[in-house]
């Protein structure tokens, strides 16, 4: 073993041995059980970020856990090609390198570029995996637009249009004028805004008056260009200063258009002047007005945000319809923008605009390009989510799928009881093309290419046929992800790992992803007795990781985190400077650590420090035992001392508890657990024992030693190897290898240790504990009095058991050597302590230190004990004020109250301990 712990040195070296091995490769045994986990698939966007290390650590953390319990392994990865996200990158790629945009390039030559860089990310990502630890058949990754990809999104879509649960339809959709594409409303982000808000004059047509004596009403408008798409002004039916005027019409400034004036409850009275504008083609709730009341639907903007020549004007069954679609000239091809500053420039030069005014709005933006979006009336392809949500939503409520935690099962339901027909196209080069054709009388064709189109429909050979340009959502492949990576429904061995077991994702895309799968696949997929499949039986929600000021990671940000900067020592960015190499399994042990139940996890480096220090004790322990060890002792159980049996009965209540908590995927518990034992009990307190018994040279004592030393050690590394595997497995090899070199093998494929309650002994455990508890308090008397480690002690104790008495007796030395102890003095119960002692108590036992001037320095430990107790009193006294004061007393929190009253009860509990100090030493 090299001095230094390094694992720079050796990591990259481990995985190359596990792969050149094929200890990554599943050996298909169809007597084994077996469990499977999907990895969700990275964007090829770039490189992979924290997040996805929590992620990939908690999924290896179960696949080398199930590889060790004995099980056929599938642990699936993969690549999502994400469509909007990808080209909107791509397209910003080639402007920044030739100042080009989407208008002076072909496909071909933007599709090139794609490829180009999908083939050096692929290899970038999977490369980021292998440096976590990712324990999976590399042979099997699938990418989500490879070739049996592509054919299974084709098919399956073919179907679902074949059902009648795909369909094509003219709907208010959101739109994206700089990607130009529809985005889904999950895709959408309010951001409070400084907006401006006109108030303009509407006429009456005939010579109406309001009932303050106005020929107009006042209306507000934060986008004064839609006034050419208005198809009404809408009141409240309760609001009387305009009931009257219902069924009468206003002329729309500047194109002196009519319209209604329409009474609808969605219109709230006291919100600005009770007067509203209705655009149904280009904003949601006006939208469902226009549906209520049969209005017009009239669209004014093409698909990049310019003034149409003319309107657009439908009625609500989407047929056109003929009225004045006319828009005046000067606004015609313009951009929105502009449009919007010429109709204001004319609405002041005729008088029409009553106010003006600015107030922080919350305004909808794309989370794709961060731009502001619009309502538009455009055609697309819908899926009916209503119909396939209802197996989804039975199969969480039969507990057939289970979240972990319980919490985001609510989530789940809010959403899919409210889900909406789920728009599928997006109008993008970059994607599964959709299997739709046209002839020119704009037809549907629908079918796997143009032959078998032709054939099936009896079409002209000579007929010519063009294919839909749009794209399918990057979800709608991503929603199939658990079937179709499996080549169903041709793998014969497909049911042996679907369902799989789990699967582990950011609460942020139980919308985007887990419903879709979870609906998908029980629609496709099913049991052997026809009944629909689910994709996975437990869902694990991650929180999502911040940086160390609670802020979201973003690239925008600049907080974003590389995992292989820690794994490799490459300074991260916005924290701690530096070139420290922290290693894969110090990182992993972290992300485990910190992977609690919430919703936010607070990424802390000094967590990361503290397990990397965690680490190197673990090296540090395998030098001690590698040097120390002697292998002819190692299968000799005889002889166990009762710190033996005590280091043994913890262990397996590690086991045990450790077991648990992976189980649950509670593993912040199982690292803490692991953690505690590890350094806690095996190193502080076993191996330093140990110590002792080798310098004895007492066979007896060491046979024992040596025994439990070794397969403990050995035991703990096949324990620890799921969370740390770079570490145990390099340690591992060398134990082995000192063994028995006849065959290379793995720690990965070994067995998981077992709980043994029969080796648990809560009796051994209590005896040895109370001997920490001992040796702790006395270490810390000797702090407490600044007494140096080099001056000797005698101790006092009463008051104990048998087994204790005899305990301490046997291992006289062992306790000698943890507090440098002169002589022990066992009193009988009858006995007083003598005078000038330091008394302590854990349970029944007492037991004290002698105190005199030779040992202590009484001055500055009467100046210490006094600041303590002066400050001790301050917190008292402010705790009293507190708890008699009425005021506070009426208005806290209960649990503050109760707070203080038990800060109040131990700051008294310590003040008499400093006081007893005190005098002790004052009278020595």
């Amino acid at each position: 073993m090299d001095k230094i712990y390094n694992p720079k040195i050796f990591e990259k070296k481990i995985y190359n041995y596990w792969e050149k091995n094929n200890f990554l490769k599943n050996k298909l045994d169809s007597i084994k059980e077996c469990f499977s986990i999907m990895v969700p698939p990275p964007n090829i966007t770039g490189y992979l970020h924290i997040g996805h290390a929590l992620q990939y650590t908690l999924i290896d953390i179960l696949t080398r856990y199930h590889r060790m319990l004995g099980k056929n392994i599938l642990c699936q990865v993969g690549i999502d090609h994400a469509g909007i996200a990808t080209q909107n990158l791509i397209e910003q790629k080639i402007f920044n390198e030739t100042g080009k945009t989407k208008n002076h390039y072909s496909k071909n030559f933007f599709l090139k570029h794609i490829w180009e860089w999908k083939d050096k990310y692929c290899k970038i990502i999977y490369n980021q995996m292998k440096s976590l630890g990712l324990s999976t058949e590399w042979e099997k990754t699938r990418f989500t637009m490879d070739n049996k990809f592509i054919k299974s999104v084709r098919d399956i879509f073919i179907i679902l249009y074949n059902q009648g649960l795909i369909y094509k339809k003219k709907k208010l959709i959101h739109w994206d004028f700089k990607l130009k594409t529809v985005i889904s409303d999950l895709e959408v982000k309010y951001k409070e805004k400084k907006t401006s808000i006109w108030y303009l004059k509407y006429f009456f047509q005939d010579s109406l008056t309001t009932l303050n004596n106005k020929n107009y009403l006042t209306v507000a408008t934060t986008r004064p260009e839609t006034l050419l798409a208005d198809s009404a002004i809408a009141i409240n039916p309760s609001d009387k200063r305009y009931t009257n005027l219902v069924g009468k019409f206003v002329i729309i400034p500047i194109i002196n258009r009519q319209i209604p004036i329409i009474a609808d409850n969605y219109v709230k009275i006291t919100k600005g002047t009770g007067c509203v504008k209705i655009s149904p083609a280009h904003d949601f709730n006006d939208y469902q007005v226009a549906l209520k009341h049969n209005l017009p639907l009239i669209n004014i903007f093409d698909l990049n945000g310019n003034i149409l020549k003319k309107c657009e004007i439908l009625n609500k069954k989407q047929q056109k319809i003929k009225l004045n679609n006319d828009i005046p000239k000067y606004l015609q091809k313009i951009n929105f923008l502009t449009a919007r500053t010429i109709i204001i420039e004319k609405i002041k030069q005729n008088n029409l605009l009553t106010k003006y005014e600015i107030k922080i709005r919350l305004i909808p933006f794309s989370i794709r390009s961060n731009t502001i979006i619009m309502p538009m009336l455009t055609n697309q392809w819908y899926l009916n989510t209503k119909i396939l949500s209802k197996n989804a939503i039975d199969a969480v409520k039969n507990n057939k799928i289970i979240f972990f935690p319980k919490k985001y099962k609510n989530m789940f339901y809010s959403w899919m009881n409210n889900i909406q027909d789920w728009c599928i196209s997006r109008q993008l080069w970059w994607g599964h093309r959709i299997p739709v054709w046209y002839d020119n009388k704009n037809n549907i064709y629908v079918g796997k290419n143009e032959k078998e189109i032709k054939k099936k429909y009896n079409l002209n050979k000579n007929l010519i046929l063009k294919q839909d340009s749009d794209v399918l959502d990057t979800w709608f492949s991503s929603s199939l992800w658990t079937f179709v990576t499996l080549d169903w429904p041709n793998n014969k061995n497909f049911y042996l790992f679907h369902p799989t077991n789990v699967i582990i994702s950011g609460f942020d895309i139980i919308f985007f992803w887990i419903s879709r799968m979870i609906m998908m696949t029980m629609h496709f997929v099913k049991n052997k007795d026809n009944t629909p499949q689910i994709p996975f039986k437990n869902i694990l929600m991650t929180g999502l990781i911040r940086d160390n000021k609670g802020n979201k990671m973003s690239k925008s940000k600049g907080n974003v985190i590389n995992p292989i900067d820690f794994i490799e020592g490459i300074s991260a960015i916005n924290f701690k400077k530096n070139n420290k190499i922290y290693g894969a399994d110090a990182l992993r042990f972290t992300l485990a650590a910190l992977s609690s139940t919430g919703r936010d996890i607070y990424w802390d480096i000094t967590r990361l420090e503290g397990y990397r220090n965690f680490c190197n004790k673990i090296w540090n322990a395998s030098i001690f035992i590698l040097k120390n060890i002697k292998y002819e002792f190692i299968h000799k159980t005889k002889n166990l001392s009762l710190i033996d049996q005590w280091i043994w009965s913890e262990y397996y209540l590690l086991v045990k508890y450790y077991t648990k908590a992976l189980n649950e995927y509670r593993f912040d518990h199982a690292a803490n657990l692991l953690y505690n034992f590890i350094w806690n009990k095996f190193c502080d307190w076993y191996l330093e024992y140990s110590k002792i018994i080798f310098k004895e040279k007492n066979q007896l004592k060491y046979v024992g030693t040596y025994y439990t030393l070794y397969n403990l050690f050995e035991s703990l590394l096949r324990l620890s190897h799921p969370i740390i595997p770079f570490i145990t497995e390099i340690i591992w090899q060398k134990i082995i290898k000192n063994k028995k070199n006849l065959f290379k093998s793995s720690i990965m494929i070994q067995s998981f240790p077992k709980v043994n309650t029969s080796k648990i002994n809560k009796k051994t455990i209590n005896i040895f504990n109370t001997f920490i508890n001992v040796i702790t308090i006395i270490r810390n008397n000797k702090i407490e009095m600044n007494i140096k480690n080099d001056i000797k002690i005698n101790l006092y104790i009463k008051n104990i058991s048998y087994e204790f008495h005899n305990f301490l007796k046997i291992n006289i030395n062992i306790l000698k050597k943890f507090v440098n102890l002169k002589k022990i003095f066992f009193l009988k119960e009858e006995i007083n302590f003598p005078e000038k002692i330091l008394i302590n108590k854990i349970d029944n036992i007492e037991f004290g230190i002698p105190l005199n001037n030779k040992i202590i320095n009484q001055k500055n430990l009467l100046n210490q004990i006094n600041k303590k107790l002066n400050n001790n009193q301050k917190i008292i006294n402010f705790l009293i004020k507190n708890t008699k004061n009425k005021n506070f007393l009426s208005k806290a929190p209960k649990n503050i109250i109760l707070k203080n009253l038990e800060k109040l009860k131990n700051c008294k509990i310590l003040k008499k301990e400093l006081l007893q100090k005190f005098f002790l030493i004052k009278n020595l």
